[in-house]
């Protein structure tokens, strides 16, 4: 079975706890206005990036060195006619082992093709994860990808 819902992957040399912990550390890769808890199970955390974009997500799977899920309750997008496009999505970041490296697969559940915001959205999540998380990983510093 096929997904049309964004994916993309990266591959470090760090360990699992190393990615595990700069995933939860959010305001150092995502560019933005974080606030809230983003530390234990049921945590909820708002973003923001000028008025261009809010979301407010809570953690609903957290499993040490092996996943993250969060599920997006509010979200309002100033670029579509439906602001809401991303409420009821799922945001999940999968740790594992490959080949020694260790892997994180990303995900955003209802991020499809269908979407007005899937384009910009999905430029978006693929230079945050591809460049800033990736960068924070394996130098400890994420990097502005939106200039």
């Amino acid at each position: 079975m096929t997904t049309s819902d964004f994916t993309t992957s990266i591959i470090v040399d760090n360990t699992a706890a190393a990615v595990f912990n700069a995933i939860n550390n959010v305001n150092k890769w995502w560019q933005g206005e974080i606030k809230g808890n983003i530390q234990k199970l049921h945590d909820a955390f708002e973003y923001r990036m000028k008025d261009v974009h809010f979301s407010k997500q809570k953690i609903v799977e957290l499993v040490p060195n092996e996943r993250v899920v969060w599920l997006v309750t509010e979200s309002m997008l100033d670029f579509t006619e439906n602001k809401t496009e991303w409420t009821g999505t799922k945001i999940i970041f999968e740790i594992s082992e490959l080949n020694g490296k260790t892997q994180v697969r990303f995900s955003h559940l209802g991020l499809t093709p269908k979407l007005q915001c899937y384009q910009g959205c999905s430029n978006g999540w693929e230079k945050l994860i591809q460049q800033s998380l990736f960068n924070l990983i394996t130098s400890g510093k994420g990097i502005d990808v939106f200039p």
